[in-house]
């Protein structure tokens, strides 16, 4: 289980109360004093990017923001710098019912990318910058929190805030589950939501989701082909896994196209083929490193066997072996059609009909939020955060050193984090 966060030797002053002051922007239905936080501790979070799963100023900056929070009990990871929010409601039950448990996350991490927008709160480092948008995430999850703690008394449901390292690398959200997330309020979640923050594609301010499935799994595998090295003069006397790893790459797309149904389609891509030092000099070995994309649950679990067994069968084929391992696996992010109906029902009454869009197909992005949608139903939501009055298909987009996101849409995040919980009534022992 977790660890339970000390409040002993902490720094409880708001984060980034030195950066540059808010511009008045609350135009979402939270308080002004709210939105100027959040966009200040943000605005801190982008300003002290960090990497992978040890984020001890991010982790530290959650806790600054929600300890001393009544109602809020807040628990630390001991694999990466996670933390567990659970604030408990406070709304009468009726006889013979129980709390529901609702989940709401927002990671924490940044990518290795040097910013370029000219912002006055870049980082001053180098080879860091929350180019996703994590920042936003974990900003507007620790304001629901603190929206919900002012409205206890109409909250029936128990939230668990999930704040999350490693979403663009190590899986973070499988080491947060197995560390108890999902037992944290101590009965199992009944239902989750994330949202993330797109710099381009969608309009601002404006939500996104669909039923079914929203985002591709992702499997990365790096595959070695064991040969045996020799003098490039005399290959018959070597056993070259140079042609044998091209053999390979050629086949994994015969494969794709002969053994998948074209309407539940897979992807992969070989991105690195890496083998040998010198033009006369076979190598013992060849590597090629390939993604896998997925659409669906059953062919996911179909893909990686076929993959492992054209590669193996092309090695023995030739006299020589292949191994593979992973690096990389998350599944198919799969959205409850009924959580993403409750979804966009409570978007459109807070923020009109034009306020929410149902995406037209699914992406082919990866996302380790699907950990908790397998085991949990719920809905993973996207929101439009281009800088009003841009248009959305001429800037630059997540992941990019010029990715610029609006926190005036914090506000809505917050809201709809929120009033997600706060409409879930009491249910049946």
């Amino acid at each position: 289980m977790m660890s339970t966060a000390s409040t002993s030797a902490r720094n409880t002053s708001t984060p980034g109360q030195q950066l540059p002051a808010v511009h008045p922007a609350a135009q979402e239905p939270i308080p002004a004093e709210l939105n100027g936080h959040i966009v200040r501790l943000r605005r801190y979070l982008h300003a002290n990017p960090e990497l992978d799963r040890h984020l001890p100023t991010t982790q530290a900056a959650v806790l600054d923001a929600l300890e001393g929070t009544e109602g809020i009990e807040l628990h630390t990871g001991k694999a990466q710098s996670s933390v567990t929010a659970v604030l408990r409601g406070a709304a009468p039950l009726p006889e013979g019912t129980r709390r529901p448990v609702v989940l709401l996350r927002g990671d924490m991490d940044a990518l290795p990318v040097t910013e370029e927008t000219g912002l006055e709160y870049s980082p001053t480092e180098t080879g860091k910058m929350h180019a996703c948008g994590h920042d936003m995430h974990t900003a507007g999850l620790v304001g629901a929190l603190l929206y919900l703690a002012q409205r206890r008394d109409e909250l029936t449901a128990d939230v668990v805030g999930m704040f999350q390292p490693a979403e663009e690398t190590a899986g973070g959200a499988k080491i947060i589950i197995e560390e108890g997330l999902l037992e944290a309020a101590g009965q199992p979640v009944d239902e989750a939501y994330a949202i993330h923050v797109y710099a381009d594609r969608y309009p601002h301010a404006t939500f996104v989701s669909k039923p079914g499935t929203i985002q591709s799994g992702c499997d990365d595998l790096v595959i070695t082909v064991h040969g045996q090295g020799g003098h490039g003069s005399a290959p018959h006397q070597a056993a070259d896994p140079v042609p044998v790893a091209a053999e390979i790459v050629l086949g994994l797309q015969t494969m794709v196209t002969r053994q998948f149904d074209p309407f539940d389609p897979v992807v992969v891509t070989v991105g690195s083929i890496k083998a040998g030092s010198a033009p006369n000099i076979i190598p013992s070995t060849a590597t090629i490193q390939v993604t896998l994309r997925s659409f669906s649950p059953a062919s996911r679990e179909k893909l990686v066997p076929a993959v492992q067994r054209v590669a193996k069968g092309i090695a023995e084929a030739h006299g020589m072996s292949a191994s593979y391992r992973v690096e990389c696996d998350f599944p198919v992010t799969v959205n409850s059609a009924e959580h993403v109906d409750y979804v966009a029902d409570t978007v459109r009454d807070l923020f009109g009909d034009t306020a929410y869009r149902e995406l037209p197909r699914t992406e082919a992005g990866s996302e380790d939020f699907s950990e908790v949608l397998q085991r949990v139903p719920g809905a993973y939501i996207f929101l439009g955060a281009v800088p009003e009055g841009e248009d959305p298909t001429k800037v630059a987009g997540n992941h990019s050193p010029h990715a610029i996101f609006d926190d005036r849409v914090l506000g809505r995040s917050v809201r709809l984090f929120a009033e997600l919980a706060l409409r879930r009534g009491p249910l049946a022992h």
